[in-house]
């Protein structure tokens, strides 16, 4: 139970986690997406045989090179942190977060390290053909390691695929398949993807307009902002189709997450979504019905229901009905409250105690029982753990906002590529100095966006380590305070130091700009 548990061991542990995963999704999104803009420039170079588009593949995969490199480095801390820091989580279900992660060390990477040496050492060692498969595959590697890292973050959002496997304390998959392909995990895979399509081509459209500004290599920046643009309005346009049925998917599975979304307390049918709105700090989030829990809001009326259910006017369970139970659910049971969720929670992990202490005194009829009782319960396990129902409600306002802003870009990112790809077609960018800065200046908001979305995802299923069955204190390792403590800062000033020395070598190579030979 979290009596038993160092509170600050837990938040040590997530924070030291987060921190990693921070600075490793700083380098992931633009991988992705300057692999995709780099192989259309080769493409164009292959087709057209134009040296210009040779040395401008050349110029962005550079700067793909310097951010891969360290990409993987935080990549690799952030998988061994599983063990060291999560170490009860990774007995409990290694067997099943460990398969998609080892596919993506031994496919994935090596795919990506082998092709990556001949896209960057094999121009004129071997053919244009051959070389551009390298350029194609080092991407493709990029998003299958994308894949199989999301399939593993989608299964803790959704357990599918698995059993409870008493006799050796674990969950063990029994359906490969499910765990790979299900909903959430390719919704998830493709608006992760192509949000990272989209941070990558507003960062080639900044970088450009930087040359625009300090008018130098014009044809290059022009050319380089058009490619990009068109993959930037193309994704992002997908990205909102991908992000409508991200919601549906948590809607369905985490409907406790809706709710933080949303700032939504109270369920009704044909359920209004919030598109501006600030939360009034004095809400409490448990037990407190009469505030109301905006200061102010605008809202789409019937939007969320449509999301949620593709229903105008079905019924959405806000955070008191999720904890109060009682309302109809598609199967149609009726949902149980927070507190019967913690009962039957119990009586798994005690049924599961008998269980073992029936197997080791041979009593079979007994385990036989305990069994049964457990496969009963076995789908609230998680829920023992749980002392008040109050742990249950994730960080409200931070999920809120979260989501707003990552929404809110979404909306803004796809205006300026149409906006780009107007003056570019229309106009002449080169002389449209303010376009050029709100072009460099957008780069941030697409990072801040790319995090905000991460943010929504992760700290809007808290408590739960895996939804419904490992809150974050039971699946943390006993460790030392101090030692979580004093790892979090040295990992803080290495990542810093990584990254001041990735911007420092990429601005360096930003200003050399692109040359002949390179």
């Amino acid at each position: 139970m979290l009596g038993s548990i160092d509170t600050s061991l837990v938040d040590w542990s997530r924070a030291q986690f987060a921190l990693t995963a921070i600075y490793h999704w700083i380098f992931v999104p633009l991988t992705l997406g300057l692999a995709l803009i780099m192989g259309v420039m080769e493409t164009l170079y292959y087709r057209t045989g134009n040296e210009f588009w040779k040395r401008t593949a050349r110029f962005w995969m550079k700067l793909f090179g310097i951010n891969f490199a360290v990409g993987v480095a935080t990549g690799l801390i952030l998988e061994f942190e599983f063990g060291t820091n999560w170490s009860n989580y990774s007995w409990f279900v290694g067997d099943i977060f460990g398969a998609p992660l080892a596919i993506e060390g031994i496919v994935a990477f090596f795919m990506e390290a082998t092709f990556i040496a001949v896209m960057f050492f094999g121009w004129g060692k071997v053919g244009k053909g051959f070389h551009l498969a390298s350029t194609w595959l080092t991407g493709l590697g990029a998003t299958i390691s994308a894949w199989w890292i999301l399939v593993a973050n989608a299964w803790m959002q959704n357990p599918v695929g698995m059993a409870f496997n008493p006799d050796t304390a674990r969950n063990e998959m029994v359906d490969f398949v499910a765990v790979a392909t299900s909903p959430m995990a390719v919704n998830k895979f493709f608006h992760t993807v192509l949000s990272g399509w989209v941070l990558g081509a507003v960062f080639v459209v900044g970088v450009s307009c930087w040359y625009l500004l300090k008018r130098r290599d014009v044809k290059f920046a022009l050319a380089s902002a058009k490619v990009a643009a068109w993959v930037g309005l193309c994704a992002a346009l997908l990205s909102a189709w991908t992000g409508d049925g991200s919601g549906y998917q948590v809607a369905q599975k985490q409907p406790m997450k809706l709710a933080a979304m949303e700032g939504y307390y109270k369920g009704q049918p044909g359920a209004g979504l919030v598109a501006f709105g600030i939360l009034n700090p004095d809400k409490q989030q448990v037990g407190d019905e009469a505030t109301d829990p905006f200061l102010m809001r605008i809202e789409i009326p019937k939007m969320l229901s449509l999301l949620a259910e593709r229903d105008a006017d079905a019924f959405v369970p806000g955070i008191e009905d999720i904890l109060k139970g009682g309302y109809p659910l598609k199967d149609g049971t009726t949902a149980l409250s927070a507190e019967e969720k913690m009962e039957r929670g119990r009586k798994a992990i005690s049924a599961f105690g008998d269980y073992r202490k029936a197997k080791a005194e041979g009593d079979s009829l007994g385990a036989q029982e305990a069994k049964r009782v457990l496969d009963e319960n076995v789908a609230y396990f998680g829920y023992g753990y749980v002392d008040d129902a109050a742990q249950l409600v994730p960080n409200v306002p931070l999920t809120f906002y979260a989501f707003r802003v990552m929404v809110l870009l979404g909306g803004y990112f796809i205006l300026f590529f149409i906006v780009v790809l107007y003056v570019l077609h229309r106009k002449d960018l080169s002389r449209m100095r303010w376009l050029q800065w709100v072009a460099l200046w957008t780069i941030p908001l697409a990072y801040l966006a790319s995090q905000a979305g991460w943010v929504v995802a992760e700290c809007g299923r808290q408590p739960w380590a895996i939804q419904d069955m490992l809150p974050t204190w039971a699946a943390v390792s006993r460790l030392d305070t101090g030692s979580v403590q004093t790892t979090f800062f040295l990992f803080l000033v290495l990542f810093t130091v990584l990254l001041v020395a990735e911007v420092r070598i990429m601005l360096k190579a930003i200003k050399k700009g692109a040359e002949p030979g390179e």
